[in-house]
Parts: structure tokens; sequence; C-alpha cells
């Protein structure tokens, strides 16, 4: 009889474990992707800089698909595909257009904003905090409530966007003098890359730039925060870069190039976007909220 409890308990005990495992394993397939990598499968949505579009993407993007993950590149209005005449636009219309990205997505996205765009990825942030798990900034206008980007550049000194900034005579359209563009945003990519390029470059509708960031700490607040500075860019100075981004993200990244990582570094800028992926980050991030 007492052979026979002690066996009974044995078995008890066995189950006890396998139940355990098997929880663990459960938690471990909710936090993570089912597959035996060590990255979780994400949806990223990233957006273009000013005066480029969707296709500044290309490389980056093919790279994060060849990955495993989902790459959704919108193009903004009046950039790229879309062809929205420039004084119809205003941060409304760039807002409106990603919202709706985020609305068709079944899980968060890992929302990425390149230049001034960091500004409409905060405000979109704002409007849909459920659809965003990650914000990212590349080299990008990370704001505080209230400011906007002439705001930001105002006294800015060594930047040769700033310097060669003018807007149209109806002062609806913005640009960057034509024979400093590359100078200003891609010194580091070759003469032959830019000129295929160069005739996708639009220019950018002013109204947006003169938006004023409406953001709150109860929703985009509470969303964790990454960077991703260019130590070697002219458009916007490595020292204004780390003043909008210290003290204000969780982690940053450095990537020795110039505006432009996207042209010159593709494959180190998806690494690092993909490395956000990583199932200890996905899971430590996914306890914190629980």
């Amino acid at each position: 009889m007492k052979y026979l409890s002690l066996k009974i308990l044995t078995i008890l005990l066995g189950l006890g474990v396998l139940f355990s495992c098997n929880q663990k394993t459960v938690k471990e397939k909710n936090c993570c992707s089912k597959d035996s990598s060590n990255v979780c499968k994400k949806t990223f949505v990233l957006v273009h800089s000013a005066w480029l579009g969707a296709w500044q993407w290309n490389q980056v993007k093919k790279q994060l698909i060849e990955k495993g993950h989902e790459v959704i590149t919108p193009d903004l209005p009046g950039h790229g595909s879309d062809k929205t005449p420039a004084a119809e636009i205003d941060m409304n219309a760039y807002v409106n257009k990603l919202v709706q990205v985020l609305k068709n997505q079944d899980k968060p996205v890992i929302l990425v904003g390149h230049s001034f765009n960091g500004i409409t990825i905060s405000r979109v942030a704002e409007l849909q905090p459920e659809k965003v798990e990650k914000l990212v900034y590349l080299t990008a206008f990370l704001l505080p409530k209230g400011a906007s980007f002439f705001s930001a550049v105002q006294g800015v000194e060594g930047s040769k966007a700033v310097e060669n900034f003018y807007l149209s005579e109806d002062e609806s359209k913005a640009f960057v003098k034509e024979n400093v563009i590359k100078e200003a945003f891609a010194h580091d990519i070759s003469d032959e890359m830019f000129d295929k390029v160069k005739g996708m470059i639009v220019p950018e509708p002013a109204r947006p730039l003169n938006y004023e960031l409406e953001i709150s700490e109860d929703k985009f607040g509470r969303i964790p925060k990454y960077y991703i500075e260019c130590t070697e860019d002219k458009a916007i100075p490595i020292e204004v870069q780390r003043g909008m981004y210290k003290g204000n993200v969780k982690q940053h990244f450095s990537i020795a190039s110039s505006h432009t990582p996207n042209f010159s570094h593709p494959s180190e800028l998806s690494n690092i976007l993909s490395g956000l992926c990583k199932k200890a980050v996905c899971c430590s991030e996914s306890k914190a909220k629980k």
C-alpha cells in the first residue's frame, strides 16, 4: 500500500512538471513567434522623410522581408505615387493616411519615422496608441508638445539643409537649393546612385512644417521609443539629434552615416530595426506591460 501511494505521488509530480512546462511554452508562444530563431516576426511601417517617398526604403524593405518581417511603406500625400497638390496638404493629411494604414493591421506595428516625419509618427501614435508597439526615430524630429519643425530649426547651426532652405513664392512648397542637396542629405553615396534617385525628389508641402505637435503622456508617452542617430549627418547635426532624444528614449543606436543611411548603410539599418524584434526584447517588454 505504501509503495502504491509513493508511485501515485511520483506520477502526480510528473504531471505537474509536464503541465508547468506546457504553460511556459504557451506563454512563450504568446509572446514570440513560433519559429526557432531568436527573432519575433513583426510588421514595420516605414515613413519616408520630407522631399522623398516610399521608394527611399526599397533596400531596407527588401532586407527586412528577407528576415521574415512584413513591411509597409506608404507614400504620404504629395510624395511618390501620390500626386495631391502641395497647397492642399496639411499635417492632418499625413496623419490620416497613416492612421488608416494602422487601422488595417490586426496587430500593433513598429512605426518608423525618418527626419521631418518623426513629428508625424508622434502625432499618429497619440491618436492610435493601441496600434503602435514601438516608435523608432531615424535621425528624426523627436519633439515635445507644442513644437513644430520651424520652431525646432530656429538657431540651428551647421546644417546644410537649414542654411539652404527656402519657400516658393506662394509659400506652399519648401525646397533645399538643388546644388547642395547631395551634400546636405547624402554626401556618403556615389554620384551615380544619387543621379538615379534625384529625379524622384519632390517639393515639400510647406503647411505641415508649421504644425505644432499635439501629444500627451497618457497616450504617446506610454509607447517605447528608440532613436537611431547618424553621426555624419549634415542636415540634422549630431548635437541636435542628441539634444532631442537624450532622456526621452528607451535605447539609442548609432550609424556613422549621412542623413540617409537607407541609401548608404541599408544593411546596418535593417539589422538595427530587426534587432528590436529579438525575442528577449519582445518578451521583456510584454512582461513590463503586464
